[in-house]
């Protein structure tokens, strides 16, 4: 008897920090080719819970310039901050587990540990678990975070479509996690583990720069009962100075051509060649046409990974 295949859905998830820039189009157009070459659904999910962050219009603005690439997503477009409910459950579900604790330490203490215990300034990220226990006299709480597990639990290993075979140990190289900020803003793991289980995500296609959050979601899954998407995170771009281009990095927005011949010049080619895509159009709709069977074949160039 023969299993039914699971039927593909996607996402592009942006933050409305700004206009969408060159890495940013990468990102949108490796998911909505991917989705379109597996016949399957593309969601467009607006992840606006740093509010300190958010642009006024910059949601807006994403959907206009999607559509004028030609990306049409999948029935109605999410926004994170109307979903604060699920987020809400999942926290709570997590409490009842046991699983998190509050943390009163700041960066620097953080940082002033990992050193006194004679690791280099650059393991400052990995939390080496001061408030494990409790907090200390005097102490208040300053975010939530929770607890990754021991030993062999505590490895983590995926393979990537595109970068490959993955491994992670949780407790040596992350720590205890933040799932919830002492601002009260959510943490960007649990929130995006929550809406992929919701929106019933299955394959989750995004920048290298995400790659090493990709464990820490796997045990959030595990431990929320969700199930495991697969990944593929494609090159990011970088500026002159090999930083990840982003808007801290000075990333100018595309969208800023004229006219559809411009902007396929101008964004759309670019963005191709830059994911391997051999394509030669002079109107939009060719591009696309041109683009799918073109990401088709470079995916059957990526090496087996198994």
């Amino acid at each position: 008897m023969t299993s039914t295949p699971v039927p593909y859905i996607g996402r592009f998830a942006p933050s409305p920090s700004g206009p969408l820039h060159m890495g940013s189009l990468v990102a949108a157009m490796a998911s909505y080719l991917d989705a379109k070459v597996h016949h399957g659904t593309w969601l467009l999910r607006i992840e606006d819970l740093d509010y300190d962050r958010n642009v006024e219009g910059a949601d807006r603005g994403i959907l206009a310039s999607l559509q004028r690439c030609g990306m049409q997503w999948d029935g109605e477009a999410t926004w994170q901050s109307r979903r604060l409910p699920l987020y809400e459950a999942a926290l709570k579900q997590l409490q009842d587990d046991g699983l998190v604790y509050a943390c009163g330490c700041s960066r620097k203490e953080i940082q002033d540990s990992v050193l006194q215990a004679g690791g280099p300034k650059g393991a400052a990220t990995v939390y080496p678990g001061t408030c494990r226990h409790g907090l200390a006299p005097g102490k208040a709480a300053r975010a939530l975070r929770l607890r990754v597990p021991q030993g062999a639990d505590a490895v983590y290993a995926f393979a990537d479509r595109w970068a490959g075979p993955q491994r992670q140990d949780l407790t040596s190289e992350v720590g205890d996690f933040i799932v919830l900020r002492g601002d009260g803003y959510w943490a960007y793991q649990l929130a995006v583990v929550v809406d992929d289980g919701a929106q019933g995500i299955t394959q989750v296609v995004r920048g290298a720069d995400l790659l090493d959050s990709t464990p820490r979601q796997l045990y959030l899954q595990d431990v929320l009962g969700l199930p495991h998407p697969g990944f593929l995170h494609v090159p990011v771009v970088t500026n002159d100075s090999g930083e990840k281009l982003s808007k801290q990095t000075g990333a100018l927005a595309f969208d800023t051509a004229s006219n559809a011949a411009d902007l396929l010049a101008s964004a759309l080619l670019p963005a191709a060649r830059f994911l391997g895509l051999e394509v030669r159009a002079d109107k939009v709709e060719d591009f696309w046409r041109q683009a799918i069977p073109a990401w088709a074949r470079r995916l059957a160039q990526l090496p087996e990974h198994p």
